[in-house]
């Protein structure tokens, strides 16, 4: 199959070398000195697994790619709309769409079934644009459990985690999807296909809307938030709220409130993508990890006032701290 990974930073830079050292064919979208030191030396990844380098073909034309079996979409959740009108030059009838962004993505309601079947979520798809360019039976849900980051251009830092899961909106296992899988093993990675992929997304959204912008507001790595009384309390507070909100959509959370907690605490002194965001001047992911939340929390008539605080405060921080 031919993979092409639109933001080869540190996730997709991760998965591209995999791909292409499982044998798959591989084409990295990238820009500036990582794209030059890509195309120069090949991609590097350091992991106490064990190091990697790959050489494969890199640029930062879209366009110039052409049609290919699977997009690896891992640019952040703000940044799709940026590159929508592009993401058709690599479509033919039978292409496949794996969405690596964090929080609840665009086509979360996409044949979800029931009264909000086919809902599109205003807060990381405004004008539905996203859902119009992208079909539905394209698209092939992950949930990232690695981190990783550019230590240098060129260079890619994994610091944990190989487990990428996939999963189809329409639930099931379709063949497609299990060959993508496959592929990810075959370059070292874990794959599991989940016949519904939207348990694993909320169970990464307890983390994520609730120690994201804890840690931008306080700047706290999850080891300090976890071990300070009160802003344990607030984060679980918003797990809560998150639980309440999924369990209106007919999901059961596979793990409990207390063992997501413990799991942030045994990471330590971890800063999360959060606040390296805020420290490196970059746009924070909000709509996608907190505002889908208390969207569809007031689409399902459930309160969520520990969120809608803190999203609102962090919109504010966000809006004094971005440069003009």
């Amino acid at each position: 199959m031919k993979f092409a990974v639109v933001g080869a930073g540190a996730i997709g830079g991760h998965v591209g070398a995999a791909l292409a050292q499982g044998g798959s064919e591989v084409v990295l979208v990238a820009r500036g000195p990582h794209l030059a030191a890509i195309r120069e030396r090949g991609i590097t990844v350091t992991s106490p697994r064990g190091d990697r380098k790959v050489r494969l073909e890199a640029t930062d034309d879209i366009a110039s790619i052409g049609p290919v079996d699977v997009v690896i979409l891992a640019v952040k959740a703000y940044q799709i709309e940026a590159i929508l009108d592009k993401l058709p030059s690599l479509f033919g009838p039978e292409t496949a769409v794996v969405t690596m962004q964090n929080g609840i993505p665009w086509w979360y309601f996409a044949y979800h079934g029931g009264p909000y079947d086919g809902r599109t979520l205003r807060s990381v798809d405004p004008d539905g644009r996203i859902g119009a360019t992208i079909a539905p039976d394209r698209i092939v849900g992950s949930v990232v459990y690695s981190a990783a980051e550019i230590e240098s251009p060129g260079v890619i830092k994994h610091v944990e985690g190989t487990r990428y899961s996939l999963g189809d909106p329409a639930r099931g296992i379709s063949s497609r999807t299990q060959r993508i899988s496959d592929a990810l093993i075959a370059g070292g990675l874990k794959s599991p296909v989940e016949t519904d992929i939207r348990p694993e997304i909320w169970v990464k959204v307890l983390g994520n809307a609730s120690f994201n912008p804890i840690s931008a507001l306080t700047r706290a790595t999850l080891v300090e938030m976890c071990d300070d009384p009160l802003l344990e309390a607030l984060a679980e507070q918003i797990m809560r709220e998150c639980v309440d909100v999924a369990g209106a959509l007919g999901v059961t959370m596979p793990i409990t409130i207390d063992r997501r907690i413990d799991g942030a605490r045994r990471v330590g002194r971890h800063k999360t993508s959060m606040l390296q965001d805020l420290e490196n001047h970059r746009r924070l992911e909000l709509d996608a990890l907190v505002g889908t939340v208390v969207e569809i929390g007031t689409i399902v008539g459930v309160p969520t006032p520990a969120l809608d605080h803190v999203f609102a405060l962090t919109k504010m921080l966000e809006r004094q701290t971005l440069p003009a």
